[in-house]
Protein backbone atom coordinates (compact mmCIF):
# COMPACT_ATOMS: atom_id res chain seq x y z
CA UNK A 1 0.00 0.00 0.00
CA UNK A 2 2.93 2.36 0.64
CA UNK A 3 4.02 1.98 -2.97
CA UNK A 4 0.49 2.41 -4.29
CA UNK A 5 -0.06 5.50 -2.12
CA UNK A 6 3.22 7.00 -3.31
CA UNK A 7 2.35 6.40 -6.95
CA UNK A 8 -1.06 8.00 -6.37
CA UNK A 9 0.27 10.95 -4.35
CA UNK A 10 3.22 11.88 -6.55
CA UNK A 11 2.09 10.87 -10.03
CA UNK A 12 -1.69 10.32 -10.17
CA UNK A 13 -2.70 13.54 -8.39
CA UNK A 14 -1.92 15.85 -11.38
CA UNK A 15 -4.37 13.82 -13.50
CA UNK A 16 -7.37 13.86 -11.13
CA UNK A 17 -9.58 15.69 -13.69
CA UNK A 18 -8.99 13.04 -16.37
CA UNK A 19 -9.37 10.31 -13.74
CA UNK A 20 -12.78 11.64 -12.66
CA UNK A 21 -13.94 11.65 -16.29
CA UNK A 22 -12.63 8.10 -16.80
CA UNK A 23 -14.39 6.91 -13.63
CA UNK A 24 -17.65 8.39 -14.95
CA UNK A 25 -17.31 6.26 -18.10
CA UNK A 26 -16.41 3.25 -15.92
CA UNK A 27 -19.63 3.73 -13.95
CA UNK A 28 -21.67 3.92 -17.15
CA UNK A 29 -20.07 0.75 -18.58
CA UNK A 30 -20.44 -1.12 -15.28
CA UNK A 31 -24.06 0.01 -14.93
CA UNK A 32 -24.84 -1.36 -18.38
CA UNK A 33 -23.37 -4.73 -17.43
CA UNK A 34 -25.55 -4.83 -14.31
CA UNK A 35 -28.55 -3.68 -16.38
CA UNK A 36 -28.04 -6.61 -18.75
CA UNK A 37 -28.15 -9.06 -15.83
CA UNK A 38 -31.33 -7.37 -14.54
CA UNK A 39 -33.11 -7.36 -17.93
CA UNK A 40 -32.70 -11.14 -18.23
CA UNK A 41 -35.54 -11.60 -15.70
CA UNK A 42 -38.32 -10.00 -17.83
CA UNK A 43 -36.88 -11.57 -21.00
CA UNK A 44 -37.10 -14.99 -19.39
CA UNK A 45 -40.45 -14.61 -17.57
CA UNK A 46 -42.42 -12.39 -19.95
CA UNK A 47 -41.12 -13.52 -23.35
CA UNK A 48 -39.60 -17.01 -23.16
CA UNK A 49 -41.96 -18.47 -20.56
CA UNK A 50 -45.16 -16.38 -20.88
CA UNK A 51 -44.80 -15.90 -24.67
CA UNK A 52 -45.73 -12.20 -24.55
CA UNK A 53 -44.80 -11.16 -28.13
CA UNK A 54 -45.55 -7.47 -27.53
CA UNK A 55 -42.51 -7.27 -25.22
CA UNK A 56 -40.05 -8.77 -27.74
CA UNK A 57 -39.06 -5.59 -29.59
CA UNK A 58 -38.93 -3.41 -26.48
CA UNK A 59 -36.70 -5.83 -24.55
CA UNK A 60 -34.59 -6.59 -27.65
CA UNK A 61 -33.94 -2.89 -28.29
CA UNK A 62 -33.23 -2.46 -24.59
CA UNK A 63 -30.50 -5.13 -24.74
CA UNK A 64 -29.05 -3.54 -27.93
CA UNK A 65 -28.97 -0.11 -26.26
CA UNK A 66 -27.22 -1.59 -23.19
CA UNK A 67 -24.44 -3.12 -25.33
CA UNK A 68 -24.08 0.02 -27.48
CA UNK A 69 -23.71 2.35 -24.46
CA UNK A 70 -21.35 -0.09 -22.74
CA UNK A 71 -19.13 -0.22 -25.85
CA UNK A 72 -18.89 3.58 -26.18
CA UNK A 73 -18.26 4.08 -22.45
CA UNK A 74 -15.66 1.29 -22.40
CA UNK A 75 -13.80 2.90 -25.32
CA UNK A 76 -13.52 6.32 -23.69
CA UNK A 77 -12.69 4.79 -20.32
CA UNK A 78 -9.84 2.75 -21.86
CA UNK A 79 -8.23 5.61 -23.80
CA UNK A 80 -8.46 8.04 -20.85
CA UNK A 81 -6.94 5.58 -18.38
CA UNK A 82 -4.23 4.62 -20.86
CA UNK A 83 -3.37 8.31 -21.32
CA UNK A 84 -3.09 8.73 -17.55
CA UNK A 85 -0.93 5.61 -17.21
CA UNK A 86 1.43 6.56 -20.04
CA UNK A 87 1.73 10.11 -18.65
CA UNK A 88 2.64 8.75 -15.22
CA UNK A 89 5.35 6.49 -16.63
CA UNK A 90 6.77 9.27 -18.84
CA UNK A 91 6.97 11.48 -15.74
CA UNK A 92 8.83 8.75 -13.83
CA UNK A 93 11.30 8.20 -16.69
CA UNK A 94 12.00 11.93 -17.01
CA UNK A 95 12.38 12.23 -13.24
CA UNK A 96 14.75 9.25 -13.10
CA UNK A 97 16.98 10.60 -15.86
CA UNK A 98 17.07 14.09 -14.32
CA UNK A 99 17.81 12.54 -10.92
CA UNK A 100 20.68 10.45 -12.33
CA UNK A 101 22.16 13.56 -13.95
CA UNK A 102 22.10 15.32 -10.56
CA UNK A 103 23.97 12.53 -8.76
CA UNK A 104 27.74 12.61 -8.26
CA UNK A 105 30.37 10.47 -9.97
CA UNK A 106 30.63 8.08 -7.01
CA UNK A 107 27.09 6.90 -7.78
CA UNK A 108 28.04 6.14 -11.39
CA UNK A 109 31.14 4.27 -10.24
CA UNK A 110 28.89 2.03 -8.10
CA UNK A 111 26.20 1.52 -10.78
CA UNK A 112 27.32 0.51 -14.31
CA UNK A 113 25.69 2.40 -17.17
CA UNK A 114 23.96 -0.70 -18.55
CA UNK A 115 22.14 -1.25 -15.25
CA UNK A 116 21.03 2.39 -15.08
CA UNK A 117 19.68 2.17 -18.64
CA UNK A 118 17.82 -0.99 -17.62
CA UNK A 119 16.28 0.85 -14.64
CA UNK A 120 14.96 3.63 -16.86
CA UNK A 121 13.75 1.38 -19.71
CA UNK A 122 13.07 -2.17 -18.45
CA UNK A 123 11.99 -1.45 -14.86
CA UNK A 124 9.82 1.49 -15.85
CA UNK A 125 8.36 -0.50 -18.76
CA UNK A 126 7.24 -3.22 -16.33
CA UNK A 127 5.87 -0.49 -14.07
CA UNK A 128 4.17 1.04 -17.14
CA UNK A 129 2.37 -2.27 -17.84
CA UNK A 130 1.34 -2.62 -14.20
CA UNK A 131 0.09 0.96 -13.90
CA UNK A 132 -1.79 1.16 -17.21
CA UNK A 133 -3.36 -2.31 -16.85
CA UNK A 134 -4.43 -1.72 -13.28
CA UNK A 135 -5.70 1.81 -13.82
CA UNK A 136 -7.68 0.66 -16.84
CA UNK A 137 -8.94 -2.63 -15.44
CA UNK A 138 -9.15 -2.51 -11.66
CA UNK A 139 -11.54 0.41 -11.25
CA UNK A 140 -13.85 -0.87 -13.94
CA UNK A 141 -13.77 -4.44 -12.61
CA UNK A 142 -14.45 -3.36 -9.03
CA UNK A 143 -17.40 -1.12 -10.02
CA UNK A 144 -18.85 -3.84 -12.27
CA UNK A 145 -18.45 -6.45 -9.56
CA UNK A 146 -20.15 -4.28 -6.94
CA UNK A 147 -23.15 -3.54 -9.19
CA UNK A 148 -23.54 -7.19 -10.19
CA UNK A 149 -23.38 -8.25 -6.56
CA UNK A 150 -26.17 -5.74 -5.96
CA UNK A 151 -28.28 -7.48 -8.63
CA UNK A 152 -27.56 -10.87 -7.02
CA UNK A 153 -28.61 -9.69 -3.57
CA UNK A 154 -31.72 -8.09 -5.04
CA UNK A 155 -32.77 -11.40 -6.62
CA UNK A 156 -31.90 -13.70 -3.68
CA UNK A 157 -29.82 -12.48 -0.75
CA UNK A 158 -29.51 -15.96 0.83
CA UNK A 159 -28.18 -17.46 -2.37
CA UNK A 160 -25.87 -14.46 -2.83
CA UNK A 161 -24.37 -14.92 0.65
CA UNK A 162 -23.85 -18.62 -0.04
CA UNK A 163 -22.22 -17.88 -3.39
CA UNK A 164 -19.67 -15.55 -1.84
CA UNK A 165 -18.37 -18.06 0.69
CA UNK A 166 -15.61 -18.76 -1.86
CA UNK A 167 -14.27 -15.19 -1.67
CA UNK A 168 -12.04 -15.55 1.45
CA UNK A 169 -10.35 -18.63 -0.03
CA UNK A 170 -9.85 -16.99 -3.42
CA UNK A 171 -8.58 -13.73 -1.83
CA UNK A 172 -6.07 -15.60 0.35
CA UNK A 173 -4.75 -17.52 -2.64
CA UNK A 174 -4.48 -14.38 -4.80
CA UNK A 175 -2.56 -12.58 -2.02
CA UNK A 176 -0.15 -15.52 -1.67
CA UNK A 177 0.52 -15.52 -5.41
CA UNK A 178 1.00 -11.72 -5.36
CA UNK A 179 3.72 -11.91 -2.68
CA UNK A 180 5.59 -14.55 -4.67
CA UNK A 181 5.31 -12.56 -7.89
CA UNK A 182 6.57 -9.29 -6.38
CA UNK A 183 9.72 -10.96 -5.06
CA UNK A 184 10.23 -12.71 -8.39
CA UNK A 185 9.71 -9.42 -10.26
CA UNK A 186 12.70 -7.93 -8.43
CA UNK A 187 14.83 -10.96 -9.37
CA UNK A 188 13.74 -10.71 -13.02
CA UNK A 189 14.53 -6.99 -13.22
CA UNK A 190 17.93 -7.54 -11.57
CA UNK A 191 18.68 -10.32 -14.07
CA UNK A 192 17.68 -8.14 -17.01
CA UNK A 193 19.75 -5.23 -15.67
CA UNK A 194 22.80 -7.50 -15.37
CA UNK A 195 22.25 -8.79 -18.90
CA UNK A 196 21.78 -5.26 -20.26
CA UNK A 197 25.00 -4.12 -18.59
CA UNK A 198 26.97 -7.08 -19.94
CA UNK A 199 25.71 -6.56 -23.49
CA UNK A 200 26.50 -2.84 -23.35
CA UNK A 201 30.09 -3.60 -22.27
CA UNK A 202 30.54 -6.24 -24.97
CA UNK A 203 29.20 -4.02 -27.75
CA UNK A 204 31.51 -1.20 -26.65
CA UNK A 205 34.48 -3.57 -26.40
CA UNK A 206 33.73 -5.59 -29.52
CA UNK A 207 37.20 -4.81 -30.98
CA UNK A 208 38.89 -6.44 -27.97
CA UNK A 209 36.52 -9.42 -28.09
CA UNK A 210 37.41 -10.05 -31.74
CA UNK A 211 41.12 -9.37 -31.27
CA UNK A 212 41.35 -12.11 -28.63
CA UNK A 213 39.00 -14.51 -30.40
CA UNK A 214 36.51 -14.50 -27.52
CA UNK A 215 33.30 -14.41 -29.60
CA UNK A 216 32.28 -17.98 -28.71
CA UNK A 217 33.13 -17.61 -25.02
CA UNK A 218 31.20 -14.35 -24.70
CA UNK A 219 28.24 -15.87 -26.54
CA UNK A 220 28.22 -18.76 -24.03
CA UNK A 221 28.44 -16.43 -21.00
CA UNK A 222 25.71 -14.17 -22.34
CA UNK A 223 23.65 -17.26 -23.20
CA UNK A 224 23.78 -18.36 -19.54
CA UNK A 225 22.48 -14.97 -18.39
CA UNK A 226 19.74 -15.04 -21.03
CA UNK A 227 18.76 -18.56 -19.91
CA UNK A 228 18.67 -17.41 -16.28
CA UNK A 229 16.24 -14.59 -17.14
CA UNK A 230 14.19 -17.01 -19.26
CA UNK A 231 13.85 -19.47 -16.36
CA UNK A 232 12.73 -16.67 -14.04
CA UNK A 233 10.15 -15.49 -16.58
CA UNK A 234 8.79 -19.04 -17.03
CA UNK A 235 8.59 -19.57 -13.27
CA UNK A 236 6.80 -16.22 -12.87
CA UNK A 237 4.22 -17.17 -15.51
CA UNK A 238 3.70 -20.60 -13.91
CA UNK A 239 3.01 -19.04 -10.52
CA UNK A 240 0.85 -16.26 -11.96
CA UNK A 241 -1.43 -18.74 -13.73
CA UNK A 242 -1.98 -20.90 -10.63
CA UNK A 243 -5.05 -18.81 -9.85
CA UNK A 244 -6.86 -20.04 -12.97
CA UNK A 245 -7.47 -23.74 -12.00
CA UNK A 246 -8.17 -22.83 -8.37
CA UNK A 247 -10.69 -20.11 -9.25
CA UNK A 248 -12.37 -22.26 -11.91
CA UNK A 249 -12.81 -25.11 -9.42
CA UNK A 250 -14.25 -22.84 -6.73
CA UNK A 251 -16.66 -21.15 -9.16
CA UNK A 252 -17.75 -24.50 -10.61
CA UNK A 253 -18.57 -25.66 -7.09
CA UNK A 254 -20.66 -22.51 -6.48
CA UNK A 255 -22.52 -22.76 -9.82
CA UNK A 256 -23.38 -26.37 -8.95
CA UNK A 257 -24.87 -25.18 -5.66
CA UNK A 258 -26.80 -22.34 -7.35
CA UNK A 259 -28.37 -24.65 -9.94
CA UNK A 260 -29.34 -27.32 -7.37
CA UNK A 261 -30.66 -24.83 -4.80
CA UNK A 262 -32.35 -22.59 -7.40
CA UNK A 263 -33.83 -25.53 -9.28
CA UNK A 264 -35.63 -26.71 -6.15
CA UNK A 265 -36.90 -23.18 -5.40
CA UNK A 266 -38.29 -22.81 -8.96
CA UNK A 267 -39.92 -26.25 -8.74
CA UNK A 268 -41.54 -25.26 -5.46
CA UNK A 269 -42.79 -21.98 -6.98
CA UNK A 270 -40.86 -19.87 -4.46
CA UNK A 271 -39.00 -18.08 -7.26
CA UNK A 272 -39.44 -17.72 -11.01
CA UNK A 273 -37.20 -19.07 -13.73
CA UNK A 274 -36.47 -15.48 -14.76
CA UNK A 275 -35.26 -14.52 -11.29
CA UNK A 276 -32.99 -17.57 -11.12
CA UNK A 277 -31.67 -16.93 -14.64
CA UNK A 278 -31.02 -13.28 -13.78
CA UNK A 279 -29.11 -14.39 -10.68
CA UNK A 280 -27.03 -16.92 -12.65
CA UNK A 281 -26.33 -14.27 -15.35
CA UNK A 282 -25.21 -11.75 -12.72
CA UNK A 283 -22.95 -14.34 -11.05
CA UNK A 284 -21.51 -15.43 -14.42
CA UNK A 285 -20.84 -11.83 -15.41
CA UNK A 286 -19.37 -11.14 -11.95
CA UNK A 287 -17.03 -14.07 -12.40
CA UNK A 288 -15.26 -12.28 -15.29
CA UNK A 289 -14.24 -9.17 -13.27
CA UNK A 290 -13.26 -11.51 -10.41
CA UNK A 291 -10.90 -13.37 -12.73
CA UNK A 292 -9.66 -10.10 -14.14
CA UNK A 293 -8.97 -8.72 -10.66
CA UNK A 294 -6.92 -11.82 -9.85
CA UNK A 295 -4.88 -11.39 -13.05
CA UNK A 296 -4.54 -7.65 -12.46
CA UNK A 297 -3.30 -8.29 -8.95
CA UNK A 298 -0.56 -10.45 -10.43
CA UNK A 299 0.28 -7.68 -12.92
CA UNK A 300 0.19 -5.09 -10.14
CA UNK A 301 2.54 -7.10 -7.91
CA UNK A 302 5.04 -7.50 -10.75
CA UNK A 303 4.75 -3.75 -11.43
CA UNK A 304 5.23 -2.93 -7.74
CA UNK A 305 8.35 -5.13 -7.69
CA UNK A 306 9.72 -2.90 -10.46
CA UNK A 307 8.44 0.20 -8.61
CA UNK A 308 10.52 -0.75 -5.56
CA UNK A 309 13.65 -0.73 -7.73
CA UNK A 310 12.62 2.55 -9.39
CA UNK A 311 11.96 4.31 -6.08
CA UNK A 312 15.19 2.90 -4.67
CA UNK A 313 17.00 4.87 -7.37
CA UNK A 314 14.85 7.98 -6.98
CA UNK A 315 15.46 7.97 -3.21
CA UNK A 316 19.24 7.88 -3.65
CA UNK A 317 20.55 11.24 -2.50
CA UNK A 318 23.45 13.06 -4.11
CA UNK A 319 26.49 13.32 -1.87
CA UNK A 320 27.73 16.37 -3.79
CA UNK A 321 25.07 19.07 -4.04
CA UNK A 322 24.55 22.81 -3.66
CA UNK A 323 24.59 24.13 -0.13
CA UNK A 324 21.70 26.25 1.04
CA UNK A 325 22.51 29.86 0.16
CA UNK A 326 25.25 28.92 -2.33
CA UNK A 327 26.32 31.87 -4.49
CA UNK A 328 26.98 32.11 -8.22
CA UNK A 329 30.60 32.10 -9.31
CA UNK A 330 31.95 35.00 -11.41
CA UNK A 331 35.67 34.77 -12.13
CA UNK A 332 38.09 36.49 -14.49
CA UNK A 333 41.57 35.22 -13.55
CA UNK A 334 40.89 33.09 -10.47
CA UNK A 335 43.41 31.77 -7.98
CA UNK A 336 42.82 28.22 -6.70
CA UNK A 337 44.12 27.13 -3.29
CA UNK A 338 44.09 23.62 -1.81
CA UNK A 339 44.25 23.78 1.99
CA UNK A 340 45.27 20.56 3.77
CA UNK A 341 43.07 18.54 1.43
CA UNK A 342 42.41 14.89 2.16
CA UNK A 343 40.28 12.59 0.02
CA UNK A 344 39.42 8.92 -0.23
CA UNK A 345 36.96 7.36 -2.66
CA UNK A 346 35.62 4.89 -0.09
CA UNK A 347 35.87 5.02 3.69
CA UNK A 348 37.69 1.70 3.94
CA UNK A 349 40.20 2.53 1.19
CA UNK A 350 43.58 4.21 1.40
CA UNK A 351 43.56 8.01 1.05
CA UNK A 352 43.93 9.15 -2.55
CA UNK A 353 45.14 12.56 -1.25
CA UNK A 354 46.78 13.16 2.12
CA UNK A 355 47.26 16.71 3.48
CA UNK A 356 47.73 18.36 0.08
CA UNK A 357 48.27 22.13 0.19
CA UNK A 358 49.00 23.82 -3.16
CA UNK A 359 48.31 27.15 -4.81
CA UNK A 360 47.41 27.41 -8.51
CA UNK A 361 48.18 31.07 -9.29
CA UNK A 362 45.88 33.38 -11.21
CA UNK A 363 46.49 33.34 -14.97
CA UNK A 364 49.44 30.91 -14.68
CA UNK A 365 50.10 27.34 -15.83
CA UNK A 366 50.48 24.73 -13.10
CA UNK A 367 51.46 21.16 -13.92
CA UNK A 368 51.00 17.93 -11.96
CA UNK A 369 53.32 14.99 -12.54
CA UNK A 370 53.67 11.60 -10.90
CA UNK A 371 53.21 7.92 -11.47
CA UNK A 372 49.80 6.33 -11.99
CA UNK A 373 47.71 6.46 -8.82
CA UNK A 374 49.68 9.32 -7.27
CA UNK A 375 46.58 11.56 -7.05
CA UNK A 376 46.92 13.86 -10.08
CA UNK A 377 43.47 13.20 -11.60
CA UNK A 378 41.89 13.28 -8.14
CA UNK A 379 43.15 16.84 -7.62
CA UNK A 380 41.72 17.85 -10.97
CA UNK A 381 38.36 16.16 -10.24
CA UNK A 382 37.97 18.05 -6.96
CA UNK A 383 38.07 21.52 -8.58
CA UNK A 384 34.74 21.18 -10.49
CA UNK A 385 33.34 19.21 -7.51
CA UNK A 386 32.98 15.89 -9.23
CA UNK A 387 33.73 14.79 -5.66
CA UNK A 388 33.93 16.69 -2.38
CA UNK A 389 37.01 16.69 -0.17
CA UNK A 390 37.03 14.38 2.84
CA UNK A 391 38.91 16.97 4.89
CA UNK A 392 40.41 20.41 4.29
CA UNK A 393 39.06 22.76 1.65
CA UNK A 394 39.47 24.20 -1.86
CA UNK A 395 39.07 27.93 -2.41
CA UNK A 396 38.74 29.90 -5.64
CA UNK A 397 39.42 33.60 -5.13
CA UNK A 398 38.96 33.05 -1.40
CA UNK A 399 35.56 31.31 -1.71
CA UNK A 400 35.17 27.65 -0.74
CA UNK A 401 33.96 25.76 -3.83
CA UNK A 402 31.22 24.20 -1.67
CA UNK A 403 29.76 27.69 -1.19
CA UNK A 404 29.35 28.11 -4.97
CA UNK A 405 26.52 26.73 -7.08
CA UNK A 406 27.82 23.79 -9.10
CA UNK A 407 26.24 25.10 -12.30
CA UNK A 408 28.05 28.45 -12.08
CA UNK A 409 31.30 26.85 -10.89
CA UNK A 410 31.45 24.45 -13.81
CA UNK A 411 30.45 27.15 -16.29
CA UNK A 412 33.80 28.77 -15.44
CA UNK A 413 35.76 25.60 -16.26
CA UNK A 414 36.83 24.01 -19.55
CA UNK A 415 37.99 20.39 -19.27
CA UNK A 416 39.96 18.24 -21.68
CA UNK A 417 40.05 14.73 -20.21
CA UNK A 418 42.04 11.68 -21.23
CA UNK A 419 38.64 9.88 -21.27
CA UNK A 420 37.15 11.59 -24.31
CA UNK A 421 33.42 11.45 -24.95
CA UNK A 422 32.20 11.78 -28.54
CA UNK A 423 28.45 11.57 -29.08
CA UNK A 424 26.74 9.84 -32.00
CA UNK A 425 25.96 13.23 -33.53
CA UNK A 426 27.48 15.53 -36.14
CA UNK A 427 30.69 17.53 -35.67
CA UNK A 428 28.77 20.77 -35.07
CA UNK A 429 27.01 19.28 -32.06
CA UNK A 430 30.13 17.58 -30.65
CA UNK A 431 32.29 20.71 -30.66
CA UNK A 432 29.35 22.98 -29.81
CA UNK A 433 28.63 20.88 -26.70
CA UNK A 434 31.01 23.18 -24.86
CA UNK A 435 28.89 26.24 -25.69
CA UNK A 436 25.27 25.57 -26.55
CA UNK A 437 24.57 28.98 -28.16
CA UNK A 438 27.72 29.01 -30.30
CA UNK A 439 27.56 30.22 -33.89
CA UNK A 440 28.93 27.98 -36.65
CA UNK A 441 31.73 30.43 -37.36
CA UNK A 442 32.85 30.12 -33.72
CA UNK A 443 32.85 26.31 -33.98
CA UNK A 444 34.95 26.40 -37.16
CA UNK A 445 37.35 28.86 -35.55
CA UNK A 446 37.77 26.53 -32.53
CA UNK A 447 38.33 23.54 -34.84
CA UNK A 448 41.02 25.44 -36.75
CA UNK A 449 42.72 26.38 -33.46
CA UNK A 450 42.67 22.71 -32.39
CA UNK A 451 44.22 21.57 -35.72
CA UNK A 452 40.97 19.70 -36.45
CA UNK A 453 39.50 21.63 -39.38
CA UNK A 454 41.47 19.79 -42.09
CA UNK A 455 40.46 16.26 -41.10
CA UNK A 456 36.86 17.38 -40.43
CA UNK A 457 36.52 18.68 -43.99
CA UNK A 458 37.86 15.34 -45.27
CA UNK A 459 35.00 13.47 -43.57
CA UNK A 460 32.17 12.25 -45.88
CA UNK A 461 29.88 15.17 -45.02
CA UNK A 462 32.37 17.51 -43.39
CA UNK A 463 30.99 19.17 -40.27
CA UNK A 464 27.61 17.49 -40.93
CA UNK A 465 29.12 13.99 -40.57
CA UNK A 466 27.70 11.83 -37.80
CA UNK A 467 30.62 10.38 -35.85
CA UNK A 468 29.06 7.13 -34.56
CA UNK A 469 28.93 5.79 -31.03
CA UNK A 470 31.85 7.16 -29.01
CA UNK A 471 33.34 8.62 -32.20
CA UNK A 472 33.99 5.24 -33.83
CA UNK A 473 34.66 6.96 -37.18
CA UNK A 474 37.64 8.88 -35.75
CA UNK A 475 41.16 7.98 -34.70
CA UNK A 476 42.31 8.55 -31.12
CA UNK A 477 44.16 11.72 -32.12
CA UNK A 478 41.17 13.08 -34.03
CA UNK A 479 38.88 12.48 -31.06
CA UNK A 480 41.35 14.30 -28.82
CA UNK A 481 41.51 17.29 -31.15
CA UNK A 482 37.71 17.56 -31.14
CA UNK A 483 37.82 17.54 -27.35
CA UNK A 484 40.38 20.35 -27.38
CA UNK A 485 38.25 22.33 -29.86
CA UNK A 486 35.31 21.90 -27.48
CA UNK A 487 37.38 23.38 -24.62
CA UNK A 488 38.67 26.25 -26.79
CA UNK A 489 35.08 27.12 -27.73
CA UNK A 490 34.12 27.07 -24.04
CA UNK A 491 36.44 30.06 -23.45
CA UNK A 492 36.39 29.62 -19.65
CA UNK A 493 38.74 31.34 -17.14
CA UNK A 494 39.83 27.95 -15.67
CA UNK A 495 41.37 25.39 -18.02
CA UNK A 496 41.88 21.77 -16.89
CA UNK A 497 44.01 19.59 -19.19
CA UNK A 498 44.18 15.93 -18.18
CA UNK A 499 46.83 14.46 -20.51
CA UNK A 500 45.20 16.45 -23.32
CA UNK A 501 47.71 15.43 -26.00
CA UNK A 502 48.42 11.82 -24.98
CA UNK A 503 46.84 10.33 -28.16
CA UNK A 504 48.68 12.63 -30.59
CA UNK A 505 51.84 11.93 -32.54
CA UNK A 506 54.88 14.17 -31.95
CA UNK A 507 54.21 16.45 -34.93
CA UNK A 508 50.52 16.95 -34.06
CA UNK A 509 51.38 17.41 -30.42
CA UNK A 510 53.83 20.20 -31.16
CA UNK A 511 51.17 22.01 -33.23
CA UNK A 512 48.54 21.54 -30.50
CA UNK A 513 50.97 22.64 -27.79
CA UNK A 514 51.47 25.92 -29.63
CA UNK A 515 47.68 26.34 -29.79
CA UNK A 516 47.27 25.47 -26.11
CA UNK A 517 50.02 27.92 -25.20
CA UNK A 518 47.93 30.66 -26.79
CA UNK A 519 44.71 29.41 -25.16
CA UNK A 520 46.37 29.29 -21.72
CA UNK A 521 47.34 32.97 -21.80
CA UNK A 522 45.35 34.87 -19.18
CA UNK A 523 43.74 31.67 -17.89
CA UNK A 524 44.32 29.73 -14.70
CA UNK A 525 45.49 26.41 -16.11
CA UNK A 526 46.09 23.05 -14.46
CA UNK A 527 47.86 20.43 -16.59
CA UNK A 528 48.43 16.73 -15.97
CA UNK A 529 51.47 15.76 -18.01
CA UNK A 530 51.79 12.59 -20.04
CA UNK A 531 55.23 13.61 -21.27
CA UNK A 532 57.43 15.85 -19.17
CA UNK A 533 58.56 17.64 -22.31
CA UNK A 534 55.07 19.13 -22.64
CA UNK A 535 55.18 20.96 -19.29
CA UNK A 536 58.73 22.29 -19.22
CA UNK A 537 57.43 25.81 -19.78
CA UNK A 538 54.91 25.57 -16.90
CA UNK A 539 55.10 28.33 -14.30
CA UNK A 540 55.24 25.71 -11.57
CA UNK A 541 55.27 21.93 -11.32
CA UNK A 542 54.05 19.78 -8.43
CA UNK A 543 55.39 16.23 -8.12
CA UNK A 544 53.06 13.75 -6.40
CA UNK A 545 53.72 10.36 -4.86
CA UNK A 546 51.05 8.29 -3.07
CA UNK A 547 48.69 11.23 -2.67
CA UNK A 548 51.23 13.70 -1.33
CA UNK A 549 53.23 16.56 -2.84
CA UNK A 550 56.90 15.61 -2.59
CA UNK A 551 58.43 18.36 -4.77
CA UNK A 552 57.47 21.73 -6.22
CA UNK A 553 59.20 24.22 -8.50
CA UNK A 554 59.83 24.94 -12.16
CA UNK A 555 61.49 22.56 -14.62
CA UNK A 556 65.15 23.57 -14.32
CA UNK A 557 64.88 23.98 -10.57
CA UNK A 558 63.45 20.48 -10.13
CA UNK A 559 66.08 18.93 -12.41
CA UNK A 560 68.89 20.53 -10.43
CA UNK A 561 67.36 19.26 -7.17
CA UNK A 562 68.04 15.73 -8.45
CA UNK A 563 64.92 14.34 -6.73
CA UNK A 564 61.80 12.50 -7.86
CA UNK A 565 61.23 14.79 -10.87
CA UNK A 566 64.80 14.33 -12.09
CA UNK A 567 64.49 10.56 -11.75
CA UNK A 568 61.27 10.54 -13.82
CA UNK A 569 62.88 12.79 -16.44
CA UNK A 570 65.94 10.58 -16.70
CA UNK A 571 63.77 7.44 -16.82
CA UNK A 572 62.30 8.59 -20.14
CA UNK A 573 59.18 10.56 -19.23
CA UNK A 574 60.53 13.34 -21.46
CA UNK A 575 60.43 11.13 -24.58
Amino acid sequence: MKLVKRLAREYLKPHLGLLALAVMFMLIAASMTAAFAAIIEPVMDQVLVAGNVSKVWALGLGIFTIFFIRGIAGYFDAILMNKIGQSIVASIQSQMFSHFMALDLKFFHAHPSGQLISRIINDVDVLRHGVTSCLTGMGKSVITLVLLIGVMFYQDWVLALAAFTIFPFAAFFVAWIGRRLRKMSGDIQAGQASLSDRLAQLFQGVRLVKAYGMEKDEAERSGKEISHVRELMIKSTNIGNLSTPVNETLVGFVVLGIIVYGGYKVAEGVTTAGELMSFITAFTLAYEPMKKLARLNNTLQVGLGAAERVFDMLDTEAKVKDREGAQDATFEKPEIIFKNVEFNYDEDEKKALNDVSITIPSGKVTALVGSSGSGKTTIMNLIPRFFDVTAGGIEIDGIDVRDLTMQSLRSNIALVSQDITIFDDDVWANIGYGKQDAYRDEIIKAAIAAEADDFIRDLPKGYDTKLGEDGVMLSGGQRQRLSIARAILRDAPILLLDEATSALDNESERAIQETLAEVQKGRTTLVIAHRLSTIQAADQIFVLEQGQVVEAGFHEELLSANGAYARMYQAGFHE
